[in-house]
């Protein structure tokens, strides 16, 4: 992979990604030169011995110990002096301390963006750094060296200080790493790749560890996941739109013009185009037939006898119409599957609005990531090339290492996944609820003997992922903890409130990929039922038809004359009728999964379906379809 170019200044989150996922970098000459006259001020500074925060003096509530001249205890009857100054000593120790994470080790990307974003951050000059020691950074990384860092222990404030003390240490030649997959001791793993540990200079411990990195790695990735999921939730609510034979008015331009919300309107131009050359949307209700059970005497052919159905329709008598007469002059006089009313539910009709608030918090939390990958966040803040008269004015303590800027955008997006996730079951609790889906069978099984569940426990499943995404929705960065014995009084939580995120939002995946396995069911029934009745409209007569239609023979019926004449009314247009189909990304994407997964036409195991549904959201190939047919690229 050609490798990343890092500056301090223009490192964008697809960058950060692509070296995650394993491009090496190569370090910006310009910017090392600036890196090189930092290191050089503050080496000057401690020759005059002036006190500076983690240089001269310890850290947090040890700030107002100044270091001497060599270790006290050096002075000990058979003492053994380390041989390191106490400015080399400060360095080792804040590292080798502070690396006290628990729990699993975080993902090899998360680490490796970790990195890439100290790297970077470093490389703006202003943390004292020296030069060979961001190279020696730089070479473990490209190495594949992947430090073992234990997913819990930051407060997010002085921070990622314990996370990032793992990836420290491991460049002094302690703790743990993996190397092409396999864990073993820090200095091991430098071994094998031929690097050497470092031994750390003055403010580099504070400079390796002080800062964002985490939770920007597992923000900038969850993101990065979460705006394909985005994309897919549309195509998933599109699929579901088709399956229902919706209505698409609510997402005309001119409704969405009048309400700018910028993730708003894109939702809704990206359902038009998802649903554009749709013959199910919008569909008059008296061409949509509802289910029925199927039985032996159902149809009329071989061919037809094979349909996993029977259909069929209410005729609305004349003494039904008062008060309706203009309805039914523009409807025909029965009731199918699609209910009489000029809006669907909520979790249809509302889906820009919900879909695009979604978006509007990924794209804040995005801006503010944005700024943050080519940020300074360690402290103290060193300013080599400032006229000034006392040292204090050129390194200057501060609060960037804060995490309440990523804390905050982080919590939105972590209260948003739940409700996207709960959007997407409701529409698909609304498919396999026959009180809700529009003549749809219970279940979206035949089940003509009673004895099938078909997607029942499918919802289930669904519900219960979305309760646990709205039990984990509260924001971590409301609850702050003093630390440091009070001196890092306030502290963010933002590495929880990303690591949170990044947990969630692979959990989203398979919600949206349970509604779209579960919508492609449906959309085989509805499409299926209409071209079957379309397919007996070409074949039958009136008489033949109206069998289908309160499922009695027209002879016998009190007004049978007018019924034969509405049921011929309503078989010729069904007769003349082309066949009823999604559009083309919609068609696209359900191609795939019926590549993968075919249509249930009885009970059997769906362990390995649902999870097969899931590898289709999360690799993104039914995204890439859907785009591809309307010519969006993949």
């Amino acid at each position: 992979m050609k490798p990343i170019h890092l500056d301090g200044r223009s490192l964008t989150r697809t960058q950060l990604v692509m070296v995650a996922e394993g491009a090496p970098v190569e370090l910006d000459d310009g910017a090392l030169q600036a890196v090189a006259r930092a290191a050089a001020f503050l080496a000057e500074q401690v020759r005059r011995e002036e006190p500076i925060y983690g240089v001269s003096t310890g850290f947090g509530s040890n700030a107002d110990k100044l270091l001497g001249a060599h270790p006290l205890r050096d002075e000990l009857p058979g003492a053994t002096p380390s041989g390191r100054s106490l400015h080399a000593e400060l360095q080792r120790n804040l590292i080798i301390t502070h690396a006290v994470c628990v729990g699993e080790p975080m993902p090899a990307d998360v680490v490796r963006a970790m990195l890439c974003i100290r790297i970077n951050t470093l490389l703006r000059g202003h943390s004292g750094i020296r030069v060979e020691t961001l190279q020696a950074l730089t070479a473990m990384l490209n190495a594949g060296v992947v430090p073992v860092v234990p997913s819990l222990g930051s407060v997010g404030a002085s921070g990622d200080l314990a996370p990032l003390s793992h990836l420290a240490i491991v460049l002094l030649g302690g703790g743990e790493a993996f190397l092409d997959g396999e864990r073993m001791p820090g200095g091991e793993a430098l071994a094998r790749a031929g690097l050497r540990p470092v031994e750390l200079s003055y403010k580099e411990g504070l400079a390796l560890n002080n800062g964002t990195a985490q939770m920007l790695a597992m923000g900038v990735l969850a993101l990065h996941r979460l705006e394909d999921l985005l994309d897919t939730a549309d195509l998933a609510a599109a699929m579901t739109i088709d399956a229902f034979a919706g209505r698409l008015g609510a997402f005309d331009a001119d409704v969405h013009a009048l309400r700018p919300h910028p993730g708003q309107v894109e939702v809704a131009a990206r359902l038009r185009a998802l649903l554009d050359g749709s013959t199910l949307a919008d569909i008059a209700y008296h061409l949509v037939p509802k289910f029925r059970f199927w039985q032996p005497e159902s149809w009329d052919t071989p061919d037809a006898q094979a349909l996993r159905f029977d259909i069929g329709w209410d005729w609305v008598a004349a003494n039904q119409r008062h008060g309706r007469e203009k309805f039914y002059q523009r409807f025909k006089p029965f009731r199918g599957g699609k209910k009489h009313q000029p809006q669907d539910s909520y979790s249809l009709r509302c889906i820009p609005q919900v879909h695009g608030a979604v978006r509007d918090a990924a794209a804040h939390a995005a801006r503010v990531l944005d700024i943050e990958l080519n940020a300074v966040t360690d402290n103290p803040l060193v300013f080599p090339d400032r006229e000034a008269d006392h040292v204090e004015e050129q390194v200057i303590s501060a609060g960037h290492f804060h995490g309440m800027p990523l804390a905050l955008a982080l919590s939105a997006v972590k209260a948003a996944i739940p409700v996207l996730a709960s959007i997407s079951e409701r529409r698909l609790n609304k498919l396999v609820d026959p009180s809700t889906s529009d003549g749809l069978p219970a279940f979206l099984i035949g089940n003509e003997d009673g004895t099938e569940s078909g997607f029942m426990i499918i919802q289930y499943t669904a519900a219960a992922i979305v309760n646990d995404l709205a039990t984990r929705a509260h924001p971590a960065s409301v609850y702050s903890v003093p630390t440091s014995a009070n001196a890092e009084d306030h502290v963010s939580m933002g590495a929880n409130e990303a690591r949170h995120v990044l947990a969630m939002v692979a959990d989203l995946g398979k919600v949206l990929a349970l509604e779209l396995h579960t919508a492609a069911q449906a959309l085989d029934f509805r499409r299926d039922m209409i071209n079957a009745a379309c397919d007996l409209a070409r074949r039958s007569d009136a008489t033949a038809f109206a069998l289908k239609v309160q499922g009695a023979p027209a002879e016998a019926h009190p007004d049978r004359a007018r019924f034969l004449a509405e049921v011929e009314a309503l078989r010729e247009e069904l007769a003349v009728s082309e066949p009823f189909q999604p559009g083309p990304a919609v068609a696209a994407a359900h191609a795939v999964l019926r590549e993968r997964i075919a249509f249930l036409d009885r009970d059997r195991a769906l362990d390995g379906e649902v999870a097969e549904a899931v590898r289709l959201v999360t690799s993104g190939t039914l995204l890439t379809a859907a785009h591809q047919a309307v010519g969006q690229g993949g």
